[in-house]
């Protein structure tokens, strides 16, 4: 988020040349906290916020805090909350899916030892009783874990004998060998895979899939509108916390500069950047509306 960061300053400043900031931005993990411990007026979350550090907040102050929506994750950047796509084999006849299939997939509430087939998805002849081979990220990582959380929660109930986690590595020349990537190759090798990757690595061997909440409800691809808007199930979005105790005001000076990230100035400078997308003009005035 550094750059963006830097442009909101730089421009809150040409408003309010007295204005004067102090930016450590050393990871989502150690943002909460900075801002529960009294270091920080902000704390900037690439990602959701965990039971860990909600927890954390509450039993040291005894309220939580004030969770604003930042900005969109990407399409398809990679560290900057990409949108997680589904992708199956160019000879998978499947292309759409719903978050609840998706879930089942996973082994979330099914009975022990059953192992998905592609004819629980539809799929009849060759495919039919062909076992389905579930390519993810690391669940540890930020993307990872947000795809379970939002299949389960804060469950960790997976049929692990059917998912096959994938965690950054190195090439042979020392260039980083991204999770997403590595999903897509070992999809690239078995027609029976289904890989959770980026549309970064999309290749003319593998097909995305279009998703939906429930059976009821539209498909969607992952693009950059369906993401702004937050159509596509497994949109993610960026957040800033801010401590404001029960019964007061957000401080001054934090709600000014606030406001004029969620300006039409402030969200041009997320539209200009190369990754995180702009909230919609609806989604920002909420975000200010809660702060009064």
């Amino acid at each position: 988020m550094a750059s963006v960061v830097q442009s909101w300053e730089d421009r809150f400043r040409s408003h309010h040349p007295e204005a004067r900031f102090k930016t450590s931005l050393m990871g989502t993990d150690t943002a909460m906290p900075g801002l529960y411990g009294g270091v920080a007026d902000l704390a900037l979350f690439g990602r959701e916020s965990n039971t860990t550090e909600n927890d954390g907040f509450l039993h040291s102050l005894q309220y939580k805090p004030l969770q604003l929506r930042l900005m969109a994750g990407s399409l398809d950047v990679p560290g900057k909350s990409y949108a997680p796509v589904l992708f199956v084999h160019k000879g998978n006849p499947l292309r759409e899916l719903t978050i609840v299939q998706l879930r089942a997939l996973f082994g979330c509430g099914e009975a022990a030892g059953h192992v998905p087939v592609w004819g629980d998805l539809g799929l009849g002849g060759e495919w039919k009783d062909r076992p389905v081979h579930l390519y993810i990220m690391d669940t540890e990582s930020g993307t990872g874990a947000f795809v379970l959380h939002a299949l389960q929660g804060d469950s960790r109930k997976v049929s692990w004998k059917t998912v096959r986690e994938f965690s950054d590595s190195r090439h042979p020349d020392g260039t980083i060998y991204e999770a997403g990537e590595q999903t897509m190759d070992a999809l690239v090798r078995d027609p029976y895979g289904l890989a959770i990757s980026s549309l970064r690595y999309a290749n003319g061997d593998a097909e995305p899939l279009s998703l939906a909440a429930t059976g009821g409800s539209p498909y969607v691809r992952a693009t950059r509108e369906s993401l702004i808007a937050g159509t596509y199930p497994l949109a993610r979005m960026t957040y800033v916390f801010v401590n404001q105790p029960p019964g007061q005001a957000v401080p001054p000076l934090v709600k000014e500069f606030l406001r004029f990230v969620y300006s039409e100035e402030g969200q041009k400078v997320v539209s200009d950047s190369d990754g995180f997308l702009p909230l919609t003009r609806r989604d920002a005035a909420q975000q200010v509306k809660a702060m009064q």
